[in-house]
């Protein structure tokens, strides 16, 4: 199978992972089941009418059964979607001399998995490289849409003194959402235990965390077996805040963005259109750096546990 067969297989894989993990209970205000603004008390319309800014956390917009359905959710089906019709699209036909679609989703397989076995080393790439640059894809392309116009800005409201004033939107972006953001950090956090004990064993994982580095003998010895237990007990601990760094940070930077665009929207009544353009390009770039950071960590987090495995393979090769 040819690399861009399995990207296609890969994004619908992930498609169906995202969906399942990404649901996480959110008890946001009720929606209406009609068209109309969805009712809320008399503190909560005080209390929006007061709040600035995007809400923190992904509105309801409706619910299959007790199945809830978020307005960042749809985004991120949307995401998946596209995504999984443009891989069919470029893929239904495969020529030797790639172009169109074929020829730029091939070069963006084979520039990321370049990319990451000059990190990783070629053995691991193997094993996996397919989470890598899908969640790569994922990320850089729910950010991008988040961007464009309709997201956030249509939906129900209110109207105030300084014109209508959007409370529950339709759309919101896909990692604007903490609980997204979070369900792609328990994955690689899923995914990094498995490859780890699968690279060096489940006592290699235990000695690569606790074991003593380096050949002492007497006294020393015992003193760095001690010194590194600490150490690994310390060890544990970072790894356990992992999946909230990687949560926080894309999602954090993701959701400031769009408040940015937000309060530059608002900020001169009648320019918000021309204030929000030296922004949107400034997202644009930052929608890429998470993208690369989000996959660079995961990367490197992954590679920390299985160097040696992977450099032991390398000196036989």
């Amino acid at each position: 199978m040819c690399p861009v067969e399995k990207s296609s297989a890969i994004i619908r894989v992930i498609f169906l992972v995202v969906i399942l993990l990404v649901i996480v209970s959110v008890k946001p205000v009720r929606a209406a089941a009609n068209i109309a603004a969805p009712a809320l008390s008399a503190k909560a319309v005080a209390f929006a009418i007061e709040e600035h800014g995007l809400s923190q956390k992904a509105e309801e917009i409706g619910r299959v059964g007790n199945f809830p359905i978020t307005n960042s959710m749809i985004v991120s089906w949307i995401v998946a979607l596209t995504l999984i019709i443009f891989v069919q699209f470029a893929t239904r036909n495969m020529k030797p001399i790639p172009s169109g679609a074929q020829n730029l989703l091939e070069w963006l397989v084979e520039a990321l998995y370049n990319f990451i076995e000059g990190i990783i080393g070629s053995r691991l790439t193997k094993r996996t490289f397919w989470f890598f640059a899908t969640i790569f894809i994922f990320i850089l392309a729910a950010n991008w849409m988040g961007l464009i116009p309709g997201v956030g800005t249509i939906g129900w409201g209110h109207q105030t003194t300084h014109g209508f004033k959007i409370d529950h939107p339709l759309f919101r972006g896909a990692n604007a959402d903490v609980n997204m953001t979070l369900a792609m950090a328990l994955v690689f956090f899923a995914l990094w235990i498995y490859w780890s004990i699968a690279e060096v064993g489940f006592l290699g994982f235990l000695k690569e965390l606790f074991g003593p580095k380096g050949e002492n003998t007497g006294f020393m010895k015992w003193m760095m077996i001690f010194v590194f237990f600490a150490a690994g007990c310390l060890e544990v601990v970072s790894i356990l805040f992992r999946p909230v760094s990687l949560t926080f940070r894309l999602y954090g930077n993701i959701f400031a963005g769009e408040n940015m665009l937000d309060a530059m929207a608002t900020l001169v009544p009648g320019l918000g259109w021309l204030l929000q353009i030296p922004f949107y390009f400034l997202e644009l770039l930052m929608g890429l750096v998470q993208a690369v950071v989000f996959m660079l960590l995961t990367a490197v987090f992954t590679f920390l546990m299985c160097q040696h495995e992977e450099a032991g393979a390398n000196t036989h090769d």
